[in-house]
């Protein structure tokens, strides 16, 4: 097999396994808590040329489980909103939570992509996020510009 078909079967496995290429997930994280990808690399406790190695589709999957819900965990804290707000010190500290982080690994804290569309992933993130009351409050303000993001709040909000 070619570099380049083993390259694309490995992000297609990508999509299938995490709901997208990792390496657009990762590329979100590095842009969210601005940093480099070997930092990123050392947050998840994962080696650079490693994560690079994934990124690219190199390689399909990560292996060590821990590395996973590191990185689920980095998603979901870009929605806490001092690091959403770009501030230095809730970025840093949200770094610091996940790098020191020991998750426990099993099916009901990993996200299994459950809906064609993938959307059900985001609810537990914006469950975290806020409480049903507020994504409805959120989706009616949105309502009348974006329809579908506010269809989204409020199947989020009902599946809390």
């Amino acid at each position: 097999m070619s570099e380049s078909s083993s390259v694309q079967r490995n992000l297609a496995l990508q999509r299938q396994w995490y709901g997208e290429p990792l390496g657009d997930r990762v590329r979100r994280l590095v842009v969210a808590f601005r940093i480099s990808q070997a930092q990123l690399a050392d947050v998840l406790g994962i080696s650079a040329p490693m994560l690079s190695q994934v990124m690219s589709g190199r390689r399909a999957k990560i292996g060590n489980p821990q590395v996973l819900a590191r990185l689920v965990m980095l998603e979901r804290k870009v929605l806490v909103p001092g690091v959403a707000a770009g501030e230095s010190d809730a970025i840093k500290q949200a770094l610091e939570d996940v790098r020191g982080s020991q998750p426990s690994v099993g099916r009901d804290n990993l996200p299994v992509k459950q809906a064609t569309n993938g959307e059900q992933i985001a609810w537990p993130v914006l469950l975290d996020a806020a409480k049903p009351t507020e994504l409805e409050a959120a989706a009616s303000l949105l309502e009348g510009r974006y329809p579908r993001l506010a269809g989204l709040l409020r199947r989020a909000a009902d599946s809390g």
